[in-house]
């Protein structure tokens, strides 16, 4: 049986308004969603987050345990549960106001996990961030690491403000990804994004992924030739409903394909993924791609499951 995914980072209750006045509540937060996406995949996965024993935290367990997904013990200790209300404009895409408190003041596991995923406000917004930041650190002895930055300004500050933070966390990490829009908040265009890669790829990922939107992907394998480092992934032709979440669910394709291919998960996949070819990646790079396009499909941060992407088992 394969070791569980630990994931780290929030989980909220989005509140989504749509520009005819009408609103509704689900259950969000980027690390959250790529828990449940990796579940509906068929990867065991636990969630170590930061809830209110409230009516919306209740509401968030509710949802993690349709899907299967394990609440770490001590999650459940905010004043309330965070929100985050998301606007969406007429081509479906969204732009968020956050309330949450992110704090981390209980051990994390670390027997039998092989694999762990944190992003976005996690290893930025104190208090919580050190420790999340200690725990990556930590986990790279026993096992692999992947980081989404999932830049919120609203939260973040100012770019200078959180950069280093960020940058620490690519360095402690086998596998980054990230969007365009992030890479153009954390460095102002100074770059290109297949250029941001490759720098981020030198700072210790193995595999270094910038996504473009309906433009598909740029990836970055860092033990390729000078002239094959990087590579664009296609995307998919698909009738967009909302945006909500589709890079979460990019995220949880790509680690679902990469521990399907045994290049994450222990410390022996770490060393198979430093030394992976892009025959190797492509498939799980491709799975990304194909669990947003299905995502940006459907209304709400819904993600695929394996039988929804052809997948066997």
């Amino acid at each position: 049986m394969q070791s569980p995914t630990l994931v780290v980072g929030e989980a909220l209750i989005d509140i989504v308004r749509s520009t005819d006045g009408t609103s509704r509540e689900h259950v969000g937060g980027s690390p959250l969603n790529v828990a449940i996406g990796l579940a509906r995949l068929g990867h065991p996965a636990q969630l170590a987050a930061w809830l209110g024993d409230d009516e919306r935290g209740a509401a968030i367990v509710d949802h993690l345990k349709r899907d299967g997904v394990e609440l770490v013990e001590g999650s459940r200790g905010a004043q309330c549960t965070a929100t985050a209300k998301a606007l969406l404009d007429a081509t479906g895409a969204a732009s968020y106001e956050f309330d949450i408190d992110w704090q981390l003041p209980y051990e994390l596991p670390q027997q039998d996990v092989g694999h762990l995923h944190t992003g976005s406000i996690a290893g930025v917004l104190q208090p919580g961030a050190t420790g999340v930041r200690d725990a990556a650190l930590a986990h790279r002895r026993v096992g692999t690491i992947s980081f989404d930055p999932n830049c919120r300004p609203q939260l973040m500050g100012r770019p200078g403000d959180v950069r280093s933070d960020i940058e620490q966390l690519i360095g402690y990490a086998d596998v980054v990804k990230a969007s365009d829009e992030d890479i153009e908040w954390m460095y102002g265009g100074a770059v290109s994004v297949g250029e941001m890669a490759r720098l981020w790829a030198q700072l210790g990922p193995s595999l270094v992924v910038v996504t473009r939107g309906p433009q598909g992907a740029i990836a970055c394998l860092s033990n390729g030739s000078v002239e094959d480092l990087v590579r664009p992934v296609a995307g998919q032709k698909v009738s967009v409903v909302d945006t909500v979440g589709a890079g979460d669910s990019f995220m949880a394709g790509l680690i679902s394909g990469l521990l399907d291919a045994g290049l994450l998960g222990d410390v022996s996949a770490r060393a198979r993924l430093e030394s992976a070819t892009w025959s190797q990646v492509m498939p799980a790079l491709d799975r990304g791609i194909a669990a947003s396009a299905v995502t940006v499909s459907r209304a709400g941060a819904q993600p695929p499951t394996r039988a929804e992407l052809g997948l066997e088992g």
